[in-house]
């Protein structure tokens, strides 16, 4: 029989929360501050898990090694950081499921690789700071995802073992994370899934098309292997 499942991890931003409303509106104020048109928001979704690299990136058709990227990413983090939440907001079926979670006595935590000057007001402003067994910022630790020491670190907080824990999450990195901290690893399939691999050939232990499958996977995790 496995472990009983102890700790559900999940990453921000395409999974806990659709947070791209807000990025997408903060790159477009600069578009048109400069005379361009704004892009659709399902057209900047995909870069969305690739922070101010992706959307400023994808907004200006720049590389950091471009002399604008910097000042350009800069921008983009002060106009964010001014209104990070206004249309952001847990994923349908979130808030229930983290509900159930607690009920069970799960805990559950964040790890991001968003910076805590983002992350925490966000999670604040979400009405999640009390509720989370752990946030982990892409600061917190020396390193970010893929890199498993954020996840250690959240792990370490919570004094649960990686066996008895899961990380979901919607990009490559945070299956490339999970699996090196030795926990099993779950795709957010609804979330913005980056533009590159296909989230078939991440090398996740499980995939869920919405919220709500987390719990499922409480049950297949108590089986007998």
């Amino acid at each position: 029989m496995k472990r009983d499942l102890q700790l559900v991890l999940l990453d921000l931003d395409g999974t806990l929360a659709d947070t791209a409303p807000d990025l997408a509106a903060a790159v477009n104020k600069m578009r048109i501050a400069r005379g361009m048109e704004a892009l659709p928001i399902a057209e900047l979704r995909p870069f969305v898990s690739h922070g101010a690299r992706g959307m400023v990136g994808r907004a200006f058709n720049v590389t950091p090694d471009d002399a604008r990227y910097n000042e350009l990413r800069q921008e983009f983090l002060r106009e964010y950081e001014t209104a990070l939440c206004v249309d952001s907001a847990l994923f349908p079926g979130m808030n229930d499921t983290l509900l159930e979670l607690e009920d069970r006595g799960i805990k559950w935590g964040i790890v991001t690789n968003k910076l805590t000057r983002f992350t925490l007001p966000l999670v604040q402003a979400l009405s999640l700071s009390e509720r989370a067994a752990c946030v982990v910022s892409g600061d917190t630790t020396q390193f970010s995802k893929p890199h498993p020491a954020p996840l250690l670190h959240a792990l370490a907080t919570t004094a649960v073992d990686a066996t008895t824990a899961l990380y979901v999450g919607d990009d490559q990195r945070d299956i490339d994370a999970g699996r090196a901290a030795g926990m099993r690893t779950v795709v957010a399939s609804y979330g913005y899934l980056g533009n590159n691999v296909p989230y078939q050939q991440w090398g996740a232990d499980d995939v869920i098309d919405s919220p709500s499958g987390i719990l499922q996977l409480l049950v297949d995790h108590a089986r007998p292997s």
